[in-house]
């Protein structure tokens, strides 16, 4: 049985949408699963499209971003498919239509998903090294802090324990000794009294 999943990221993409699962029956879906929902949040119809195929089916999608957020998770969707024996198909896998229960498309989707890692890598590497450059010349100075060190410092020097700093500034407790430590290693024992 072929099991088509469609999705598109917001309201307003309703004609993509219907036209997901008119392409997605037009190749054979029999059952089609389909959400408005942005691919970083929960995907309810996916979840259950993945519980509805048995070994024998095959998923089918119109594009690897209607089915996955990054090439790690469609490869690792793939996976799964494939040890409960179950297909994938992609109607345009850059133009190109890819069926998992065939070598050929199980290879070029791995070198795809390969060259998609390798390009995001060097993104990153390329990120990485502006991030450098920027830093070396004044210009990038990272993240603005959230916390106040100097309110954190003053509170625990009044007797205020860790936990209620936290809950009186609305930050977690592991920030509040990230503030203190330098105040904790300058009074020696002082963590002990902090920790309580």
């Amino acid at each position: 049985m072929l099991v088509g999943y469609g999705r598109t990221s917001t309201a307003e993409q309703g004609a993509g949408l219907a036209a997901q699962e008119r392409d997605l029956r037009a190749a054979g879906a029999e059952r089609v699963f389909t959400e408005q929902r942005s691919s970083m949040g929960t995907r309810p119809e996916l979840k259950a499209a993945l519980a509805f195929l048995r070994n024998g089916d095959a998923l089918i999608v119109t594009k690897p971003d209607r089915l996955a957020r990054s090439t790690a998770e469609l490869l690792t969707i793939e996976a799964d498919l494939t040890k409960r024996g179950v297909g994938l198909v992609v109607l345009s896998m850059g133009g190109e239509r890819l069926d998992t229960r065939n070598p050929t498309s199980k290879l070029m989707l791995t070198i795809l998903a390969g060259v998609a890692t390798w390009e995001r890598e060097i993104m990153l590497e390329r990120q990485r090294e502006g991030i450098r450059k920027a830093q070396g010349e004044g210009k990038y100075t990272g993240r603005k802090k959230s916390i106040d060190d100097a309110a954190v410092r003053s509170m625990a020097a009044a007797g205020t324990s860790p936990a209620q700093i936290a809950r009186d500034l609305g930050i977690a407790r592991s920030s509040v000794y990230l503030a203190l430590k330098g105040t904790l290693a300058d009074t020696g024992g002082a963590a002990d009294t902090l920790a309580a």
